[in-house]
């Protein structure tokens, strides 16, 4: 099925149907109105799947594939426009551009934790340039692949963008096709697989991975509003974010009373029995509780700790000064767990971030602005904030990904558009002219040369 599949896309892309403009705009115009019908759909499918809250849905799913629709749809004459840059006097004289051209036939491997919007984002790009596309959605979202299926095959002939459901098995079966660009949302483990995979055809990737978050709070910091955020970007979704804040390495001149405010606003928004709270998304299946529930062993639990494994429910919870070679500490947490780390000195700090690979965020809470450059230029990183967390996501003008272990490559708004085109240099060389100094023979010449060089 897969090799039928891959053949007729790549015989339709080579018609040079998806290099039209106008046919791009309809298409992201269809899907858009389609997309509009089913919204209800959608979020009763991420409830199915996640117990994602409604307000959530809209918030980090489908009102962020909306926005990126109409920015697509709002843009993509000038996007795609070959852009004229200034030419090189060694060339004189002629008019050099930039051609945005599409790749051809793309992979697109979403991930589960934020299934819709994560799989359809980088798909309206690579729609926008010009590809056609083969999506791979979760198998663990199963509620949210079948709406996408049905959205996708409503909108889209299969030729042009087609859903491919399966498991592991299925995505290892695609991994072994030649594509021309493959896009991977997901664990790190799963990545190297990925690129792998895509070396075996010299083929370019996207890798939208995670790591282990850092989040540091110096002295300075207002402490209330720092919890409070905090609260929002680590417990969101459950702590199912890859930019969510991992750990907290806080001054030990504040870390009690920080404590003591991120109970407080745990309370706020999840009330006292945060279980009963329609506001707390649970867990994606029983792997990843059981996961999660082997980190709170011998741990010392100063908030929240509670687990229900029937409802696949952990509380809010907040570990005090693990082991940095504690379970909770190794990898990536990915759940409602936060650890909190005391340091006395900037030294302190380098220690604990050093031990790991290069995040894909890193947060930093301080009124002192010297403190908060510093750390945002010492560390290495994705992307990140200062006095809040996760923000940087919502900006399309900001390019989103990771670097090193958390990632390669970027996208978002326009960056999404040319993460998926193909910048083809074309000179046109005027024919009035032609300076006699490139030719053979050579003597004589390499004064001149030397000058052009140097100069031009």
């Amino acid at each position: 099925m897969i090799t039928e599949l891959k053949k007729t896309q790549n015989n339709y892309y080579l018609t040079g149907k998806t290099k039209s403009i106008a046919f791009r705009k309809k298409t992201l115009l269809d899907f858009k109105n389609e997309i509009l019908k089913r919204e209800q759909d959608i979020i009763s499918a991420l409830y199915k799947d996640l117990k994602k809250p409604e307000f959530e849905s809209v918030l980090t799913e489908t009102e962020v594939v909306l926005s990126e629709l109409n920015l697509s749809i709002k843009n993509l004459n000038t996007w795609a426009k070959p852009k004229r840059v200034i030419p090189s006097l060694l060339n004189f004289p002629s008019t050099d551009k930039i051609y945005s051209e599409p790749y051809g036939n793309v992979l697109i491997i979403a991930p589960w934790n934020y299934p819709y919007q994560l799989a359809l984002s980088p798909l309206i790009g690579a729609i926008a340039a010009g590809n056609t596309v083969v999506l791979k959605p979760s198998e663990l979202a199963l509620h949210t692949s079948k709406i996408l299926k049905e959205i996708i095959t409503t909108v889209f002939e299969t030729k042009h963008v087609s859903v491919v459901q399966g498991d592991a098995t299925i995505a290892q079966e695609l991994l072994a096709k030649r594509w021309d660009y493959i896009f991977f949302t997901g664990s790190v483990a799963v990545g190297k697989i990925v690129a792998k995979a895509a070396a075996e055809h010299l083929t370019p990737t996207t890798l939208e991975l995670g790591g282990k978050n850092p989040c540091i709070i110096d002295e300075s910091a207002q402490i209330k509003l720092a919890a409070k955020r905090i609260v929002w970007g680590k417990f969101l979704n459950a702590g199912q974010t890859c930019i969510a804040p991992d750990y907290i390495l806080i001054h030990d001149s504040v870390k009690q009373p920080f404590i003591d405010a991120l109970r407080s606003e745990i309370d706020i928004a999840y009330t006292k029995n945060p279980e009963q709270s329609k506001d707390l998304t649970r867990i994606v299946n029983e792997r990843n509780f059981n996961r999660l529930v082997a980190m709170l062993q011998n741990e010392t639990i100063a908030i929240g700790g509670k687990t229900n494994a029937n409802e696949l429910y952990i509380s809010p919870t907040v570990i005090d000064e693990p082991s940095l070679d504690s379970e909770v500490m190794k990898g990536e947490i990915f759940g409602p767990i936060l650890p909190v780390i005391g340091y006395n000195n900037e030294n302190d700090i380098n220690v604990v971030i050093s031990k790991y690979n290069k995040p894909l965020s890193l947060y930093v809470f301080s009124t002192n602005q010297a403190f908060a450059k510093k750390m945002i230029s010492t560390y290495s990183f994705g992307g990140g904030a200062i006095n809040d967390t996760i923000i940087h996501f919502s900006n399309h003008r900001l390019p989103f990904g990771g670097v090193g272990d958390s990632g390669i490559g970027a996208y978002h708004g326009k960056l999404s558009f040319d993460t998926f085109s193909h910048k083809k240099a074309v000179v046109k060389k005027g024919n009035w002219l032609d300076i006699p100094m490139r030719y053979a023979p050579y003597k004589g010449k390499m004064k001149l040369l030397k000058f052009f060089l140097k100069y031009f």
